[in-house]
């Protein structure tokens, strides 16, 4: 899992260093997402499946508010970097 995360956080570098807007979609979840919304120049996490799909068992409020506390926990903590 290091070295993916550290081979998206190098995409991401390229990406950004080709003018374009450094987003992150397919395959985050509920347990990854904290590890990725840190990396540095990240714009938009694209996370509406796994909202969706956990909404089924949990509820969207509760969905979206767990989503939003890892977001917020993951891009406050440097793991990205």
């Amino acid at each position: 899992l290091k070295k993916a995360i550290e081979d998206v956080r190098k995409a991401g570098e390229l990406i950004i260093a080709q003018g374009m807007q450094f987003n992150a979609g397919h395959a985050l979840n509920y347990q990854n997402v904290k590890l990725l919304s840190g990396l540095p120049g990240l714009k938009e996490l694209h996370i509406g499946h796994s909202i969706i799909s956990n909404s089924i068992f949990m509820g969207m409020k509760e969905a979206v508010r767990e989503m939003s506390r890892l977001i917020k926990e993951g891009s406050h903590s440097g793991l990205g970097a």
